[in-house]
């Protein structure tokens, strides 16, 4: 959830000017437009995101971090067993990590990530040390054991410093160090886009996932809790300190990798699902419990949505955890983090909540749970391999939010709660980032990208297909890390059309199209305007009040009437002449 929008307009909204903002009507929505069109005017609230800045130049270490270097792709990643021990009144943590790999082709050197100031203090292979050059935040691992195509192996890399302090949680990235009302302590990580590499040794890019899953085991004071992703399998305990032992047995992307340490007391439930019985549990401090069991009543009609739209839970076995934290919220992996205050709608920087889409109908469920939660479909079990197409999570997963208010509310809602978050698109940078430096695209990919897929689907018009295609798709690329040519390519074949220049379109650069049109006595006519060349799109319009489609195109097309009105389903600019 790497929200930079909603930090934008939070900030603008909430923070810099001092308003309490209740986002239930379109007046309120075009305020935040406003706003945010603001922001945008103040390049020191992008400093660090680099969002619209055409002439960045990268750097070396942006490559290492971003690319599929040499000393990366020799060999597939299967399993990580990662230790962490806390040290809370310090702000360190030291441990270990047990990296087990399969060698593809024969190599010597092989590349860690770990970001400063956490520091490797040694890595071992078959008791051997083995020697480290360490250049920024890659750390080349020279390997003495003769490295044979297609046998398992494995390496220990120990580690420990003070790891980064996130500023403004999750956006930032880091550890956040808080205290609850009672003054216990309160920790947590966020690090997506920034990457995990920020606070344990990892290979931090996205291609590349433990098929076998990840054990991570997380030493505490023993009157604290904490908590990780998968399932608790055992609690080793000694006079002053207890170390909780998760498990995952799944593939994991490293961002969604997680620790959470607090005074928290846990419940749970049943859901049976199209999968069998998954179990979900809730950790919350020992406070909120009562609160939780109210608001938390979200988690499983999440889940019932998003099962009739996508499939079963994608993690069964690792089952579904909502993971009480200081900060918003973040779609970590059957440990989805919340902070939402115990309120529907997004309760952000702002004192109140709101509704993006100013209708009303996100007032009606809680943002974060519903959000993240769809992160588990797109993100954690679907994966871009590379943070250029960090769209596929976003854009697929703010999309959900409507499906969950159609599934809910009724089809008219839904597609009321999408429309209503135009106002708070910018179109001013393509969604698409740059690849192999670890660059996302705009913001945009949130709700414009959630306006291109309702456009999509107001151009196939067939809502069986559609589902059918949303469930494929997660059966197609099931725990898989992808690109975007992938999801493209798998859409267009799905719905028998070619669909390169419509996501070019609204992609790849920041304009949507423009139809200009022009009546003349009982003569209408229309042509696309200011899109891309060969871009060709159908839209469905209402000519005389009946509804007809048809197909623009950047020449003059006519069709006879004397009224004419473009169905607002489609994401586009209109301009009469």
């Amino acid at each position: 959830m790497d929200f930079l929008f909603a930090r934008v307009v939070s900030i603008c909204t909430g923070n810099y000017f001092g308003l309490s903002l209740r986002v239930d009507s379109h007046f309120y929505s075009k305020m935040i437009k406003f706003f945010l069109s603001l922001c945008f005017s103040f390049p020191i609230l992008l400093i660090g995101q680099g969002l619209f800045n055409k002439d960045q130049v990268y750097t070396r270490q942006d490559t290492l971090r971003g690319s599929i270097t040499p000393e990366r792709s020799w060999w597939d990643l299967k399993r990580y067993d990662l230790e962490v021990a806390v040290d809370i009144p310090s702000k360190q943590i030291k441990g270990s990590n047990t990296i087990t790999y399969q060698v593809l082709s024969e190599f010597s050197t092989m590349q860690i990530d770990l970001q400063r100031p956490m520091q490797i203090t040694k890595v071992m292979q078959e008791g051997i040390e083995l020697k480290v050059v360490h250049e920024g935040n890659a750390h080349f691992i020279k390997l003495k054991k003769s490295q044979k195509s297609g046998e398992s192996e494995k390496i220990v890399v120990y580690f420990e410093g003070k790891p980064r302090v996130a500023r403004m949680a999750p956006w930032d990235g880091g550890f956040s160090w808080k205290t609850d009302a009672n003054g216990r302590p309160f920790i947590a990580t966020a690090n997506q886009g920034i990457g995990a590499s920020l606070w344990w040794p990892c290979k931090d890019h996205g291609y590349d996932e433990p098929e076998d899953g990840l054990l991570l085991a997380i030493t505490v004071p023993n009157d604290l809790t904490a908590v990780g992703n998968g399932r608790l399998v055992k609690i080793e305990e000694s006079d002053l300190e207890k170390t909780f032992i998760w498990e995952v047995v799944n593939p994991i992307n490293n961002y969604g990798v997680n620790i959470n340490i607090g005074d928290y007391t846990n419940f749970s439930e049943i859901y049976n699902g199209e999968a069998g019985e998954l179990k979900m549990d809730y950790w919350v401090l020992s406070k909120n419990k009562r609160k939780a069991k109210r608001q938390f009543k979200d988690a499983p009609r999440t889940i019932e949505a998003f099962e009739y739209w996508f499939g079963p839970y994608p993690f069964y076995e690792d089952s579904y955890k909502l993971v009480e934290v200081p900060y918003l919220g973040m779609e970590h992996q059957s440990s989805v983090t919340y902070g939402n205050k115990y309120k529907n709608g997004y309760n952000g920087r702002g004192r109140e909540s709101f509704d993006w889409s100013g209708t009303g109908w996100g007032l009606k469920w809680d943002y974060i749970i519903v959000h993240e939660t769809g992160h588990e479909w797109f993100a954690n079990s679907i994966t871009a391999k590379d943070n250029a197409d960090l769209w596929i999570h976003e854009t697929f997963t703010t999309y959900s939010e409507s499906l969950f208010v159609e599934y809910h509310f009724g089809k008219k809602a839904g597609k009321e709660y999408v429309i209503g978050t135009r106002d708070v698109i910018a179109n001013e940078a393509p969604i698409v980032g740059d690849y192999g430096v670890n660059k996302e695209g705009s913001s945009d990919m949130y709700f414009k990208g959630n306006n291109i897929l309702h456009t999509l689907r107001s151009i196939v018009n067939d809502d069986e297909l559609w589902r059918r295609t949303l469930r494929s798709i997660n059966q197609e690329f099931y725990h898989q890390t992808v690109t975007a040519p992938e999801i493209e390519n798998f859409l267009s074949k799905s719905f028998g059309m070619d669909l390169k220049h419509f996501f070019d379109q609204y992609l790849r650069q920041p304009s949507i199209p423009t139809l200009e049109y022009k009546i003349d006595g009982s003569k209408i006519s229309y042509r696309w305007v200011e899109v891309i060349e060969n871009f060709s799109m159908p839209i469905d319009v209402y000519v005389d009040g009946r509804s007809k489609r048809v197909i623009p195109e950047t020449e003059w097309k006519e069709v006879s009437g004397d009224s004419f009105t473009i169905d607002e389903d489609y994401y586009i600019d209109v301009v009469k002449s």
